[in-house]
C-alpha cells in the first residue's frame, strides 16, 4: 500500500489600500526566529481524512490568527511543497484588525536533545503586505498563489 500524500489547505486574505495587499503569517518556534524574506506563509494547516478543504481552510487560518474570514472564497491553483505535500488556498477579501492576532501552539523539545519541551506560537506575527513585498517574504513555493491572485484581482 502506497504512501498518502498529505494535503494542506488555507486562506490567502487579500485587501485594496493603495493597491492589493495580502495578509501573511511568520512560523513560530526557534528555526524560523531570524529568517525574514522567503519565510511568511498563507495561514493554513493540514486537511483531516474526510474532511472538506475549504472547511479546513477556514478551520485552520481561525487556530493560526484568531480571525474569522466569512466572505467569499475563491479557489487558486493548488501549490505543491518540496515534501510533495500539496497546498491547497483560496482567496477571500478582509481587511482585519490585526490587534486581535492570536496563534495556537504546538510543543518541541528545545533546545534539541536538552530533554526539555518548549511551547511555540505556530504563526509569531501577521501583517499585510504590498504585493511586490509580499513575494519577497513569502516562502518561494507559495509565491504561484500570489501571481494568480494579482491576475485574478489586481
Amino acid at each position: 500500500m502506497g504512501r498518502t500524500m498529505e494535503v494542506s489547505a488555507g486562506l490567502l486574505v487579500f485587501r485594496r489600500r493603495n493597491g492589493l495587499e495580502v495578509l501573511l503569517g511568520h512560523p513560530g518556534g526557534p528555526f524560523w526566529a531570524r529568517k525574514d524574506s522567503g519565510a511568511w506563509t498563507i495561514p493554513k494547516g493540514l486537511v483531516d481524512p474526510g474532511e472538506d478543504i475549504l472547511a479546513a481552510a477556514r478551520r485552520e487560518f481561525t487556530e493560526e490568527t484568531n480571525l474569522v474570514a466569512d466572505g467569499e472564497m475563491i479557489a487558486l491553483g493548488p501549490v505543491n511543497q518540496k515534501s510533495g505535500k500539496t497546498v491547497h488556498a483560496f482567496a477571500c477579501k478582509a481587511d482585519f484588525d490585526l490587534a486581535t492576532f492570536a496563534s495556537n501552539a504546538f510543543e518541541i523539545e528545545w533546545p534539541p536533545q536538552s530533554g526539555r519541551r518548549q511551547c511555540f506560537p505556530e504563526i509569531d506575527r501577521v501583517a499585510y503586505f504590498a504585493l511586490p513585498l509580499a513575494m519577497s517574504k513569502i516562502l518561494s513555493y507559495q509565491q504561484p498563489l500570489l501571481r494568480e491572485l494579482e491576475q485574478r484581482f489586481g
